[in-house]
């Protein structure tokens, strides 16, 4: 959703790169540039003024003016002052002393508040919770069906006394639920209310009415993040008439701009507490303001990243396969595909690289990868037997026309499956072979040098090894005279093909006891 105004702020902040201080003409440049990429990305022009305003003032203070590197200052105070206009930090729920927590949602028709109530209690099962969905929009044909079927998918219970489609008092269900969910031992109530098309006296007074009826934990303001401007006047109109305690941003894998999400924190003064970011009932989490200021930025979500694989990837399973991974053979084209699954589960591939730092640059090489490309690859070996995923080395001619007619590709695509895998497994026994870095664990030559150790220093034939372990040693008590045995290297004693820098002279280097 940020796409257009991150590639605008990634140029901004590349043409500061070169500049070794900041005049007041690069700041005010520079802060016209940031006004018209908000501006673009349809964020309401209150905020603008306010942002930009932030920005050239801390520009011309001390804090960059005094910078080494003036650009990277730059681009601190501009995620510094992104992150305070999406909120500062992350908002959690508020939690009833006393059970259940009431989370009443309020918002437009076709903001997404069913599904929205699907996976906020599907996220709330998985923190341990025992959520209950309560149907009270009874207006909207089918909407207490389409809940019903969300919870189902969700996991978690659902009341829905009234039928729906105009039958039924939805304030009357609301107070129903709450003594429901004590019997039934719910410690959280989510109760999905009725939108409309458009802001209408009725539909207010609907909502202020089901809040004076339950007392909510929390009112959550459910909004379409591709509304854009529209957003900024409805949470308004929902502030004087219902009143919210939180925001939630439904839609953010679209293609709008996204100035909503710039703009509803910093006009209602409330925060957003949760994204939704996709279709699935999984494509949802808390907002952290931090973590979406640096993705604007380009500067990746790692933490985000972190946390999906800990949630996918099983800590026992993870270390199972290190294990192979280590033996080099032991690692199977079976366990290629168990690790390719767990990938997979962790979202689209184009998602996780996005949250890479940097990926911004190779937005169109991101855009052009394409999942079904590694569900070809699962096809392929699955269409082979438990014998030949063990051991690829048996899959001959004929193997491979059988494999390629049972996974419907050709039989080239298995071949160049076979031949990467077999290519990997060479690479991952040459580094777990240790490949004679110092300190690799496990390496045949670590091993070696062990046993030298043990058996008392020799002098290699060779003269640069030579020179360099008498340099090392320093002899008995001595500090190591590395700088004497780096300037031997640089005497022309260095490995052919490999050259100092031009004037670089290593024997000038003093270390630590050297006179």
């Amino acid at each position: 959703m940020f796409e257009t105004l991150s590639d605008r702020l990634t140029s901004v902040f590349s043409s500061l790169r070169s500049k070794g201080r900041l005049s007041d003409a690069d700041i005010d440049a520079t802060c016209r540039e940031i006004r018209i990429a908000l501006l673009e990305a349809d964020v309401a022009l209150p905020v603008v003024k306010s942002f930009v305003a932030q920005i050239k003032e801390r520009a011309r203070g001390a804090e960059v003016s005094q910078a080494l590197n003036p650009a990277q200052q730059v681009v601190k105070i501009v995620n510094d002052e992104l992150i305070e206009i999406l909120g500062g930090e992350t908002r959690r729920l508020r939690l009833a002393k006393n059970p259940p927590t009431v989370i009443m949602l309020a918002g437009l028709q076709g903001a997404g508040k069913t599904t929205l109530a699907g996976k906020l209690a599907r996220w709330l099962r998985e923190q341990n919770h025992v959520p209950l969905l309560v149907a009270a929009d009874l207006q909207r044909p089918n909407a207490v069906q389409q809940l019903s079927v969300v919870a189902e998918r969700a996991g978690v219970a659902v009341y829905a006394p009234e039928p729906g489609n105009g039958v039924g008092d939805p304030i009357a269900v609301a107070r129903q639920s709450i003594d429901h969910a004590r019997r039934q031992q719910h410690d959280i109530v989510i109760i999905d209310t009725a939108g409309r098309l458009g802001i209408d006296q009725e539909m207010m007074k609907q909502a202020a009415d089901i809040r004076d009826a339950v007392s909510p934990d929390e009112v959550l303001f459910v909004v379409d993040a591709m509304i854009g401007q529209d957003a900024v006047s409805t949470a308004q109109a929902f502030m004087e008439g219902v009143g919210f305690d939180g925001v939630v941003l439904t839609k953010l894998d679209g293609d709008a701009r996204g100035g909503a999400a710039l703009s509803v924190r910093h006009i209602t003064g409330k925060p957003i507490m949760f994204a939704s970011t996709g279709e699935k009932l999984e494509d949802f989490d808390a907002f952290h303001p931090d973590r979406m200021a640096s993705r604007i930025l380009d500067m990746g979500d790692i933490l985000t990243l972190i946390e999906q694989a800990q949630k996918t990837f099983d800590e026992q399973e993870a270390a199972k396969m290190a294990g192979k991974l280590t033996s080099g053979e032991g690692f199977t084209l079976e366990d290629f595909l168990e690790q390719m699954m767990m990938v997979r589960k962790m979202g689209p591939i184009k998602n996780l690289l996005g949250m890479m730092p940097g990926m911004g640059q190779m937005r169109d090489q991101l855009n052009q990868i394409d999942d079904r490309d590694l569900d070809r690859v699962a096809a392929i070996i699955r269409s082979m037997t438990p014998a030949e995923r063990a051991d690829p080395k048996i899959i001959k001619g004929s193997r491979r026309e059988r494999i390629a007619k049972g996974s419907g590709v050709t039989v080239t695509e298995v071949n160049n499956l076979v031949v990467r895998f077999f290519e990997a497994q060479k690479m991952m026994k040459r580094v777990t072979s240790g490949m004679g870095i110092p300190g690799m664990p496990g390496g045949r030559k670590a091993k070696a040098a062990q046993k030298k150790a043990g058996k008392g220093r020799r002098v290699s034939g060779d003269p640069r090894k030579a020179a360099l372990a008498k340099g090392a040693s320093g002899g008995a008590g001595k500090s190591p005279d590395l700088g004497g045995a780096l300037g031997n290297l640089g005497a022309g004693q260095l490995p052919p093909g490999i050259e100092l820098p031009p004037g670089f002279d290593p024997s000038k280097f003093k270390f630590p006891g050297q006179k």
